[in-house]
């Protein structure tokens, strides 16, 4: 059941009848969102749906352009920059916003260290901390800088600094998006117990399976519209997906043709060995679907940074349409028609202070340039396809990367190694951080890609994702191939047996 748009009135922090324009685009249309004490309230709608504006707004970053904001019964002005942190209202961003070479426990007390007749009382802060990371399942080292620890660390050091900041309110911005599930279980644990306290918090994510555990009620947005209220009960995954992409998702995963088993071989790899991987080899056939699966740490993502030159070879061989070959760099990979799609969008994937056009072309600039001049007109025209052949929605097409949302960042991203004009395409985690309806739109791409035969990996962290979309998947253990298996095999049950090395190290046909 759905409820009608909530009154501003009910709740510790609310929006009543927000709008927000960025110039003249209206991104915003009167929403009203009421969060209340000791309640988890989910916020999901497609990427563009105005989420990160409504948080923003809420957590005084952004300034509405009407409507207001009612704290604890009271009308307020929000102080903006994360000045509203000194009121109980903490955002955590979905871009971690840590200093990376300093330590964790600087970035934790930074700005409210503790000090002891003017000296800073490191041991004191550091005890603290140790007791922090505990709570969220990191066994590090207070003096550790940011910049040692892996993604998943550094997003949940940023959960430890923010549970330090005593919040009334807390806005969790795709908390889970770098986790594993092991630290997923951890992260909800503390989010229980602050609920338990009465803190009033907002769980942003595209995790629909994650959204129907932890929250209380859901509030869908779309097109920047409030499209819905209701209690969590009363909603199951489907009922979220039509809410948020306004369509059935039936067809969320394209049917999956079987590949020509005599088709040329565009990738063999053979004794492939790095400081973490052992001796692994393996093929990828023309017009094929290729996961990677396995544990996180498991060296899926080793593998082809080493095969595109970003991590180096020890031993092994790697031939591309039966031409032997060693990459030491990504230009020499693309050269040879390999490109490699980053799981780290946001610091390797894209420059977020340039533009779409910049991002775009810069993978294959030598296209867009003559006697050392870049085309402009030649980069226009190649922007207006891709926004159009990669449904690429933005405000205004100058519109800087970091700007955009997390979709319409993969997209652009998926349209910057396509101008390249690949025959193998590496994409690792292809859907993170992105909405159901654009997962669609990706996973049909990919579809056809393959039937148009180009070659195709898929590294993923998502069960149904690998097997939605395989024609056949390797799994990884180790630093080692545990197994392979295809057709009717491809299932959860052999993919987790083979991860957790409880099958013998073989290949299902």
């Amino acid at each position: 059941m759905v409820v009608k748009n909530p009154m501003a009135s009910d709740g510790l922090l609310c929006a009543d009848s927000l709008s927000k324009s960025f110039g003249t685009v209206p991104v915003l249309f009167s929403v009203s969102f009421s969060l209340k004490a000791g309640e988890v309230h989910a916020l999901i709608g497609e990427n563009g749906a105005g989420k990160s504006t409504l948080m923003k707004i809420m957590s005084g970053f952004h300034s509405p352009t009407s409507g207001r904001i009612i704290y604890d019964g009271e009308s307020v002005t929000l102080p903006p920059n994360g000045g509203a942190e000194a009121l109980g209202i903490v955002l955590i961003h979905q871009e971690l916003n840590l200093a990376e070479q300093m330590t964790v426990a600087e970035n934790i007390f930074l700005g409210r260290e503790i000090s002891k007749r003017g000296i800073l009382d490191r041991q004191e802060m550091n005890s603290r901390v140790v007791r922090m990371l505990a709570d969220v399942g990191l066994d590090i080292s207070p003096d550790t800088r940011i910049s040692e620890l892996s993604i998943a660390q550094k997003q949940m050091v940023e959960i430890a600094k923010a549970m330090s900041r005593n919040a009334r309110v807390l806005i969790m911005d795709e908390p889970t998006a770098v986790l594993t599930e092991a630290e997923t279980r951890i992260l909800f644990k503390q989010v229980n117990r602050l609920r338990d306290q009465g803190v009033a918090i907002m769980f942003v994510s595209h995790k629909l399976h994650e959204v129907k555990e932890i929250s209380d009620r859901v509030t869908v947005l779309r097109d920047g519209q409030w499209i819905g209220t209701s209690p969590t009960a009363d909603l199951d995954l489907d009922d979220m997906a039509r809410m948020m992409v306004g369509r059935e998702l039936s067809d969320l995963y394209p049917p999956v043709n079987e590949p020509d088993v005599d088709a040329q071989i565009a990738l063999s790899v053979t004794g492939l060995q790095t400081k973490n991987l052992r001796n692994l080899s393996f093929d990828l056939r023309k017009g094929e679907i290729l996961g990677f699966s396995g544990l996180v740490g498991s060296g899926r993502t080793e593998v082809f940074e080493a095969i595109c030159g970003l991590v180096p070879m020890h031993a092994g061989s790697i031939t591309t349409f039966g031409n032997e070959a060693r990459f030491n760099s990504v230009a020499q990979a693309r050269d040879a028609g390999i490109v490699y799609l980053t799981k780290d969008r946001k610091g390797k994937g894209l420059l977020l202070e340039e533009g779409m056009q910049t991002n775009l072309t810069l993978l294959a600039l030598p296209q867009f340039a003559r006697h050392l001049i870049l085309d402009r007109k030649k980069e226009e025209a190649a922007l207006t396809r891709a926004i159009r052949r990669f449904d690429i929605r933005a405000r205004d097409p100058n519109v800087l990367a970091k700007d955009m949302s997390g979709g319409n960042q993969q997209k652009l991203l998926l349209a910057k190694v396509m101008e390249a004009n690949p025959k193998i395409v590496i994409i690792d985690e292809p859907t993170r951080g992105i909405d159901v309806g654009t997962k669609q739109q990706i996973y049909h791409f990919i579809a056809a890609l393959a039937a148009e035969g180009v070659s195709i990996v898929v590294i993923s962290s998502e069960m149904p994702e690998v097997i939605g979309i395989s024609h056949r998947v390797i799994i990884m253990r180790e630093g080692r191939i545990a197994g392979t298996v295809s057709g009717r095999d491809i299932n959860e049950t052999q993919i987790v047996r083979y991860a957790a090395g409880l099958n013998e190290e073989k290949t299902h046909a």
